[in-house]
C-alpha cells in the first residue's frame, strides 16, 4: 500500500515522542500490505474499526492514539485523515474528518 501523507504521522510522533516507534511500525507493515477488503485489515489488526466510506480506525500504542485512515483500495493506498489522542477523536467524525494542510 501507498501512504499518502506519511508527513502528519512523522509531525505527530515529534509532537507525541512515544507515539514514534509504535506509528513506525504500523506505517511499515501498511507499506508491505495488500489490501483488496476490510477483512483482510481486520485479520490482521483485529482492534481496528471499519467505517463507512471506506475509513479505517487503527488503536496506537495501545490505544492511547487513533488513526483514521481512507483506503483506496483498488489503487492500494492509505489516506492520512487524522492521528490523535483518545480524547481528540472522541471529539471528531471519524467518517468525514479530513487532515488539514
Amino acid at each position: 500500500m501507498h501512504i499518502v501523507a506519511v508527513r502528519f504521522l512523522r509531525a505527530f510522533w515529534e509532537q507525541n515522542p512515544d507515539a514514534e516507534q509504535p506509528l513506525k511500525s504500523w506505517v511499515d507493515e501498511a507499506k508491505n500490505a495488500n489490501w483488496s477488503q476490510p477483512a483482510q485489515i481486520k485479520e490482521k489488526y483485529r482492534s481496528a474499526s471499519i467505517l463507512k466510506n471506506k475509513r479505517v480506525v487503527f488503536n496506537i500504542k495501545g490505544n492511547d492514539y487513533r488513526l483514521v485512515v481512507s483506503v483506496a483500495y483498488h489503487f492500494q493506498a492509505v489516506y492520512v485523515k487524522f492521528i490523535g489522542t483518545h480524547r481528540e477523536y472522541d471529539a471528531i467524525d471519524a467518517e468525514t474528518i479530513e487532515m488539514e494542510e
